[in-house]
């Protein structure tokens, strides 16, 4: 892959075959800035409703924040392992990750991106189509990338990693409706396959964390938690790869992403919100209740399973061609600890220690039924009793299930 460095950005829409040209991003004296096109005005589509509105003339940000990206292109750029990937690739060049504006960035996600945008110029290594992959052995590059044993199999790992967030290696793939092939999933798919998400393990996790999040996934679905369709694929070693369908593509057809952080313009490495602002900004955005109770009921799970890694970057929102915003499934659902050990997202202040009085009180704060608040603590609780069972039959190590079990049972 040749470096390129590049000082504007013109970006669309993809849902489907009709890309709608969306506005052109410019750095000058590393400063960016950000113009919607004159057609795109008319469209009434908000990307980002409440901090880039669609109106005519330059936009511009401070560099304080996401490097001057307006929030809602800063969501398009991978960090983690994706970002690692890229800058180990750039210093096998001889190059300064530094070098690179997030400009730059953005034209190596270019259309091979979580949701809907696609950046150009794009200059990302085009992934190789249809072609089956062996999970075993994407694990094992994984390791070696992490490990710092080779650099032979970056393109690889780059061409599937598309813009996804988070520290566990991630690929891209395609999966059959029997789940007994893979192949590459960063273009458009076969009639017969449908786009999912891989996990591996990072060196600093156990090897059943996949096990884990596969129970957790199980859980938040008897929760009545929103969440996407997930499995648990068989390894060599460990009891399996976790995997969840992506919820960003309907079939080949795209849906714009926006998290939380990119909306509200939250920096997710210091975290501040509550759940209070969520809840209401989840009201303001899609303009229906029942979706400010999903968030609701994600609060509840999230704490009550001890899963403090509940970020901003880690909840989201979809908008479809009409415009219409919904929450986004949950992902990211686990057993972790947040900044200090403490709830990454607040509940009525409460950080240290959130408990059941502190989202009864959430919830009435918000507006909803006592019966109602009740109900879903209920549930949620019900969920979590079947941790023990459910890890066994996934293959969580015993010292894990009791660990957990500890905190969450």
């Amino acid at each position: 892959m040749k470096y390129k460095m590049t000082n504007l950005i013109s970006i669309t829409l993809n849902f489907d075959e009709k890309p709608i040209p969306v506005g052109r991003l410019a750095i000058q004296n590393n400063h960016i800035y950000f113009e919607y096109l004159p057609a795109f005005l008319k469209t009434n589509l908000l990307i980002s409703p409440f901090k880039l509105p669609l109106k005519p003339g330059v936009q511009s940000f401070s560099n304080e924040l996401f490097d001057g990206l307006p929030g809602v292109f800063n969501d398009s750029l991978p960090d983690g392992w994706g970002r690692l990937l890229l800058d180990r690739l750039l210093r096998g060049h001889g190059l300064a990750p530094a070098q690179l504006s997030p400009l730059d960035r953005l034209a190596y996600v270019g259309p091979f991106g979580m949701g809907a945008l696609v950046y150009e110029p794009h200059y990302k290594l085009t992934p190789t189509e249809n072609i089956p992959l062996n999970l075993d052995q994407l694990a094992t590059y994984a390791h070696e990338i992490l490990e710092g044993d080779s650099n032979d199999v970056l393109d690889e790992l780059l061409a599937l990693n598309g813009s996804s967030a988070g520290a566990r290696p991630k690929a891209l793939i395609g999966v059959n409706e029997k789940r007994n092939s893979i192949i590459h999933g960063a273009h458009d798919l076969p009639e017969e396959y449908t786009h999912w998400i891989v996990k591996f393990t990072n060196s600093l996790e156990n090897i059943d964390s996949g096990a884990i999040e596969f129970v957790y996934s199980q859980m938040a679905k008897n929760a009545g938690v929103k969440i996407s369709e997930a499995y648990l694929f068989p390894a060599k070693k460990g009891p399996g790869y976790f995997a969840t369908k992506r919820f960003d593509r309907d079939k080949n057809k795209r849906l714009h992403l926006h998290s939380a952080c990119g909306l509200l313009h939250s920096n997710f490495r210091t975290p501040s919100l509550d759940y209070e602002d969520l809840i209401k900004a989840t009201m303001v955005l899609t303009k229906d209740i029942r979706e400010a109770k999903n968030m609701f009921r994600l609060a509840v799970f999230n704490v009550l399973a001890h899963n403090r890694d509940d970020h901003s970057k880690n909840i989201s929102f979809l908008m479809d061609e009409s415009g219409k915003w919904a929450l986004a499934p949950a992902y990211d659902l686990t057993f972790s600890f947040g900044p200090g050990g403490e709830q990454s997202t607040m509940v009525m202040g409460e950080g240290k220690n959130p408990s059941e009085k502190h989202l009864i009180q959430l919830g009435q704060a918000v507006g909803f039924d006592l019966t109602e608040i009740n109900a879903i603590i209920k549930q949620t609780l019900a969920a979590l009793s079947k941790w023990n069972i459910l890890a066994k039959n996934a293959g969580v190590s015993k010292t894990n299930i009791k660990e957990i079990e500890k905190v969450i049972g």
